[in-house]
């Protein structure tokens, strides 16, 4: 895994954790985590996706990734129930959530929603 709050070369963050904890959820005004699992099949469907709106959505949406497997506090703490679970923060409080795999077009019309 990257370091924590180190964006990999498509924008994304991978987070866990410790800096979840640390509050890392509240550091951007808008903020859509992607809680996954390298065994879930939709997860992996969802990467790309994910990319994309970091490139598309630039300054304007942060976009976080989150492992479960390693990170059950983080799991605990937010009623994670199935994978993946999208879930956008609004300054560090929870806003939105879906659970499961998402085309691009209502991933879209999830994030623009809340902008």
């Amino acid at each position: 895994m990257a370091d924590p709050q180190t964006p990999s070369p498509a924008g994304v963050v991978d987070l866990n954790d410790a800096s979840v904890a640390a509050g890392a959820l509240r550091e951007a005004d808008l903020l859509l985590l992607d809680v996954w699992a390298q065994w879930c099949g939709p997860c992996r469907l969802m990467a790309p996706m994910m990319t994309w709106a970091a490139q598309v959505y630039g300054g304007r949406l942060q976009v976080a990734k989150l492992e479960a497997d390693p990170n059950p506090l983080t799991i605990e703490r937010f009623g994670v129930q199935g994978l993946p679970t999208l879930i956008l923060f609004r300054r560090g409080e929870e806003v939105a959530r879906h659970e499961g795999a998402l085309p691009q077009a209502q991933l879209k019309a999830f994030v623009d929603a809340h902008l």
